[in-house]
């Protein structure tokens, strides 16, 4: 008897994709449209109802059962009250995190489940990898042949995420808060898959969204800038931007809660973008949300730019190939997970801080992430996600 999975669609190439390799691998595919937001903003229309017209486009294109699931309730509590409540504190948080924590593979797939799924699927750009007793770096590697469900034979000891193959597509930054329990109920077709391939395969079976714009917005609102959206909901004023050193002002700002540390562009000083007489640029260095004072300084190697360590919170942990079969297990936690003990150690990692950011080594000691040379510091509230080779162990938010 067929395999069940329920595919989120988006309306967009990759989800159809994706519903449309299961289809051809002989799953029974049943479409979900998640209607998160429908808001419209002044000036700015949610593009809700376009998605969702090509999202069932594609469904009956492809003669598969279609249904649309409201969680604006929940969107709007577990990802929209969060991102506010993050940009209150000062802090510059990734929606797209939280929604694939508390959405897309938490309330979506206990939903899926409890109508009778075995898998979910997502158009994302990541891999399941499934591995024995021995672990990933042995030669016994059980990988699924079928996008990621768990192989056929006796039950494997650990799955865990990997990269894409396609690296400038790769998505697992913002999948390592997913828990391992819906990981494991989870097939990424288009894991295999560079993007290029996935269009011409649109194109190649009719999908009238083989070429369809990807939204560059806000994550639930489409091309709507982060900026206008959150005037909408946060209490902004104007406010002085001081030059750190001597406490000048020289010029002003819409809201300090828009500006993030080595900031440069968006800056207009004495009336003019981002310089004063020299023309030389100037950088935000600090800011204060509550005096709404942004500080910005001239000096690009300023200390508060620069850092060789990163403290975080709300870590997330999953074992990893190394650990499998080694003393040290990194243990599997749920999203929220607590961190290891201060005193833990590891000094392989890999570290991404932003999506398609390179890797850059980086041992972790606690909750704190030391760099063999200075970076420029990330965004607070911004994630820091851990690997060891192509396997994604989990990560934490900065402080």
């Amino acid at each position: 008897m067929a395999k069940t999975v329920y595919v989120g669609m988006s309306g967009g190439v990759d989800s159809s994709v994706a519903a449309l390799l299961l289809l051809e691998q002989g799953y029974k595919v049943v479409g979900v449209y998640m209607k998160n937001w429908s808001e419209d903003l002044p000036g700015m229309k949610c593009p809700w109802a376009e998605d969702l017209a090509d999202a069932k486009r594609v469904a009956v294109k492809l003669g598969i059962d279609f249904e649309v699931w409201d969680f604006e309730k929940e969107y709007r509590e577990k990802v929209v009250e969060y991102m506010l409540r993050e940009f209150r504190a000062g802090n510059t948080p990734n929606p797209d995190i939280m929604c694939n924590q508390e959405i897309k593979f938490k309330l979506f797939y206990e939903k899926a489940m409890a109508a009778g799924a075995d898998f979910i699927t997502t158009g994302h750009y990541a891999r399941v990898l499934w591995a024995g007793p021995a672990g990933l770096s042995s030669p016994k590697i059980l990988q699924s042949k079928h996008f990621g469900g768990p192989p056929r034979g006796p039950s494997p000891a650990h799955v865990c995420l990997a990269r894409a193959i396609d690296e400038n597509k790769d998505q697992t930054y913002f999948l390592y808060r997913i828990s391992e329990e819906a990981l494991r109920h989870t097939i990424f077709p288009i894991g295999e898959m560079c993007k290029p391939e996935v269009k011409k395969l649109a194109k190649e079976r009719g999908l009238h969204n083989a070429y369809k714009k990807e939204s560059m917005g806000v994550c639930f609102v489409g091309q709507v800038g982060m900026k206008d959206f959150l005037k909408k909901y946060i209490d902004v004023r104007p406010g002085e931007i001081r030059e750190v050193e001597s406490d000048k002002v020289l010029g002003y700002h819409e809201g300090a809660v828009f500006y993030t540390i080595g900031q440069r562009h968006g800056l207009y000083l004495n009336g003019m973008k981002g310089e004063v007489n020299d023309g030389m640029p100037y950088y935000v260095v600090a800011k204060d949300t509550k005096q709404n004072i942004v500080y910005v300084s001239k000096n690009l190697n300023d200390k508060r730019i620069w850092v060789r360590e990163l403290k975080l919170r709300d870590m997330v942990f999953r074992a990893g190939p190394a650990e499998l079969s080694s003393p040290k297990t990194l243990q599997s936690k749920h999203s929220g997970g607590s961190p290891p003990s201060p005193s833990f150690t590891y000094t392989n990692l890999s570290v991404r801080l932003r999506h398609r950011a390179p890797l850059i080594p980086a041992e972790l000691d606690g909750n704190t992430l030391k760099f063999a040379q200075e970076i420029k510091r990330p965004a607070s509230g911004q994630s820091a996600v851990f690997y060891l080779d192509e396997v994604c162990l989990g990560g934490g938010i900065i402080i």
